[in-house]
């Protein structure tokens, strides 16, 4: 799967302002073709599965995950799938950002506080998409995301969504992805053409393996699109 272009590093833009939402600011353009080729991939990989929930990580950071893991969440909500996209990066949380929405009690209060799925899912403007905030950044992340109230939370929204997509920080950053990716059906690796160090590549998929995850594919941010009918050249983005 290959997506965008541009061989420059990243800057902290989407810290600041969030993803840019390109398959809703122009759905017709090559970009938002190829998130709806990605969706159609997932689909066939996880067809007749219960279990709904897919992580999404890179290696690094700054690598193009919170742009791809925001315009991913929205293709399937646009394709009428009930879709919830979990924040779980609670060192660098964007989603509340992307979506305009409060980060006053997120995932972070759910796990310490006991609350409900309930009361820390919010709706979105865009049809079929809920998320959950990250929440106040914690001291402890890696043990609320290896604690049992995060599993139990897994649990309870696959059977309410047609889609979960969790937003993990990268792997070579936090273990937090990989506790992540164990407890998520499968995990999606996003790697930015030009950038991504092949050691560091290497290492993600090795803490990936040691937990068991699932992986269902490797994302090629950043990568030329082709000119092709319908395409009219390349196109450039920034992301996380």
């Amino acid at each position: 799967m290959g997506l965008f272009s541009k061989k420059v590093k990243l800057d902290d833009k989407t810290m600041r302002n969030g993803a840019p939402l390109i398959v809703l600011a122009d759905p017709s353009s090559a970009v938002a073709e190829e998130f709806r080729t990605v969706t159609t991939n997932i689909k066939f990989a996880i067809i007749g599965n219960k279990d709904k929930t897919i992580s999404v990580t890179s290696s690094n950071p700054s690598e193009g995950k919170s742009f791809f893991i925001a315009n991913l969440a929205i293709t399937f909500a646009n394709q009428n799938e009930r879709t919830l996209l979990i924040d779980a990066d609670l060192r660098r949380s964007t989603v509340h950002r992307t979506f305009m929405v409060s980060n006053k009690s997120g995932l972070s209060n759910l796990l310490s506080d006991d609350l409900d799925s309930s009361e820390v899912i919010q709706h979105t403007n865009i049809k079929n998409l809920d998320v959950i905030t990250s929440g106040p950044i914690p001291p402890n992340p890696a043990e609320l995301i290896g604690s049992q109230e995060f599993e139990k939370l897994l649990a309870d929204v696959n059977s309410k969504y047609d889609r979960i997509i969790v937003d993990t920080p990268p792997v070579n950053v936090a273990t937090d992805a990989s506790l992540i990716a164990s407890n998520c059906y499968g995990t999606i690796l996003v790697v930015p053409q030009g950038i991504a160090d092949k050691n560091s590549f290497e290492h993600a998929l090795q803490q990936l393996n040691q937990v068991h995850a699932k992986i269902l594919g490797f994302v090629m941010n950043r990568s030329e699109i082709k000119k092709s009918a319908g395409y009219g050249g390349y196109y450039g983005v920034n992301g996380k």
